[in-house]
């Protein structure tokens, strides 16, 4: 067959085949229009899971009735006009094929009235071709109309699952669009039943109650919400807390700039700040919103723009891991610059998990505030746990623990230990309430942020090899293990390149001597190249850290004193993310007055 130039129709099926995958992408490539049409109301009005119709109605800027037949022409928009525009795009779509792809595998029906039109205009296509324009009675702003998706292509058609699962699909697209977007009310109308109507959100409170719609009550009961920025970048939104996390990766929604994406790079940064406090196995849930200069993002990167790039990778990389990693650390209503809200504990939060933030109208008590970590307790009053359990705790820190004049002391917020119950919990009395508290998972995180801390203080040691050990790798491994030596050489290794594709390893650090070098190098090089730094040495330390916490924890059955215990939520106050132990499990929990006048019936 000689060669040719593809009929116009037929090209334009073969991008729809990028562009239009199901009827979610449909509505994604439709709403993105109407919000860069300036819209601040969008109703979606769907039959059939979106076969047999997607509406999208909104109140945006309009089309003039001479462009309609152009805005269903291949690569026609009003968004980009220069590659310079390109490289600084500030809309969600830009290509202006969404709606000439879509009206090639369906029957679609543009209607569009202008601020300065006296009526509004109506264009059908049916298969790709065009209708000749007509006048039609419509509001100012956009709807259009798609039925009979894949009427004309068969094969595609058959491809499409059950209604349900392609309006799972689609409802999934719909509240991605409506998390990015608390500016613009949203409406979703499913075989003409209203699953949902959500208002503006311009303040904190409205955008919660969004959250609870779209995410349930459960994430925010377990959620905190934060902010920071720096160097031209921020980043804001919520953290659920470990105890919230999930078996699958369904509840972690990414938004750049206001668009949804699916970025390997963000989540690697969020996953690797959660490390410390969450089974490896889960997933942990969050809302993120990032916004930097769009000059700093291509995001024609994918045909359907779910994957981006950034220009610095690795600062924002780095940016994201540390700043939710100061979040999840950071005792909330602490002097912190991330303006973390209080810390609501719920007995009924997960088991006896840490409810992190409350819901809109709930009457969760409030915990009171806990300083920082990092420092010794101010008061001088208690000696270290760990020195009692060595014997070396003082007179005068027990005489204050068993003190009678507790109603003259301010009570700190983990309060005064009343009892031990089976060996395995401290029960205490703060203001609001009873706490109870498991006292290995919270001397395990106590122990084991000492010894990060005071691995942090020192370069970590290293520990030369006897023999030196030479390792075959990449060309592209290899000129890493050059260009970051120095970084290699900060976490205890000594990585000299001898070769184009040899690397001598002549010290390891001494916390992992036992590891087998070989994996072990070659995974570091791996997270280099990947511009995640050489976190794989930081992780496999924090791994053996974390194991010896364990074993040094104060162990079931162990009976304390009430000095002891004392000195044990002095320090559960002074450790950042105390509210985990190592392996992501709860450490302590509070239940309120009230809670336990409800639970006998008090006042009723």
């Amino acid at each position: 067959m000689g060669i040719r130039i593809l009929p116009s129709q037929l090209i334009d099926q073969i991008a729809a085949g990028e562009v239009v995958e199901r009827p979610a992408a449909v509505v994604k490539e439709l709403v993105e229009n109407a919000l860069d049409a300036g819209a601040t109301r969008i109703d979606l009005e769907i039959e059939a899971g979106g076969t047999r119709l997607i509406r999208v109605t909104d109140n945006g800027i309009g089309i003039d009735d001479a462009e309609l037949a152009l805005a269903l022409s291949r690569h026609a928009t009003s968004k980009i006009t220069s590659l310079e525009d390109l490289e600084a795009l500030g809309t969600l779509g830009f290509r202006g094929e969404a709606l000439p792809s879509i009206a090639s595998v369906a029957r679609l029906k543009l209607t569009s009235r202008t601020a300065s039109a006296d009526t509004a205009s109506s264009i059908a296509a049916e298969g790709g071709e065009l209708a000749t324009p007509r006048p039609a009675a419509h509001p100012f702003g956009t709807t259009v109309e798609v039925r009979d998706l894949f009427f004309n292509t068969p094969a595609r058609r058959k491809f499409l699952r059950t209604e349900r699962t392609e309006f799972g699909h689609l409802e999934l697209v719909a509240k991605n669009l409506a998390l990015a977007r608390f500016d613009v009310e949203f409406a979703l109308k499913h075989n003409r039943r209203q699953l949902w109507r959500l208002p503006v959100a311009t303040d904190r409170a409205r955008q919660e109650a969004r959250l609870v719609e779209l995410c349930g009550e459960a994430f925010l009961e377990h959620a905190r919400h934060f902010e920071r920025e720096i160097e031209g970048m921020r980043l804001s939104g919520w953290l659920a807390a470990p105890t919230f996390s999930r078996s699958q990766p369904d509840m972690q929604f990414t938004f750049v700039n206001g668009r949804f994406v699916r970025d390997k790079l963000l989540r690697h940064a969020v996953r690797l700040a959660y490390a410390d406090v969450l089974f490896q196995a889960r997933q942990p849930a969050y809302v993120l919103f990032l916004r930097l200069d769009p000059k700093r993002v291509d995001v024609n990167a994918h045909p359907a723009k779910l994957e981006i790039r950034f220009r610095d990778s690795r600062l924002v990389h780095d940016f994201v891991f540390r700043t939710v990693e100061t979040a999840l650390a950071t005792p909330v209503e602490s002097a912190s610059p991330l303006g973390l809200p209080a810390l609501g504990v719920s007995a009924a939060a997960g088991g006896g998990g840490v409810a992190l933030g409350t819901a809109p109208g709930a009457s969760l008590p409030r915990q009171s505030a806990l300083s920082l970590g990092g420092r010794p307790p101010a008061s001088g009053e208690y000696v270290p746990l760990y020195a009692r359990l060595h014997g070396r705790e003082t007179a005068a820190a027990t005489s204050v623990a068993d003190r009678e004049d507790r109603e003259d002391r301010e009570v700190p917020p983990l309060g005064f230990a009343l009892a031990q119950l089976s060996g395995v919990y401290v029960l205490a009395e703060n203001r609001e309430g009873l706490i109870v508290v498991d006292m290995h998972a919270a001397h395990e995180r106590i122990t084991y942020e000492r010894m990060k801390l005071e691995l942090a203080r020192d370069r970590v040691l290293s520990q030369p090899l006897l023999l030196p050990v030479v390792l075959k790798v990449s060309e592209r491994e290899a000129e890493i293990a050059e260009a970051h030596g120095e970084e290699i050489e900060r976490l205890g290794f000594s990585l000299v390149r001898r070769g184009p594709s040899e690397v001598q390893v002549a010290a390891v650090p001494v916390l992992l001597a036992d590891s087998g070098v070989d994996a072990l190098v070659r995974d570091v090089l791996s997270d280099l190249a990947e511009n995640h730094g050489a976190r794989r040495i930081e992780r496999s330390i924090d791994e053996l850290l974390a194991t010896m916490a364990c074993h040094g924890a104060v162990r079931a059955n162990r009976t304390l004193t009430l000095a002891e215990m004392n000195a044990l939520l002095r320090e559960m106050e002074q450790t950042e993310r105390i509210d985990q132990c190592n392996h992501g499990r709860p450490t302590w929990t509070q239940i309120s007055l009230a809670e336990l006048d409800r639970l006998f019936l008090r006042g009723q």
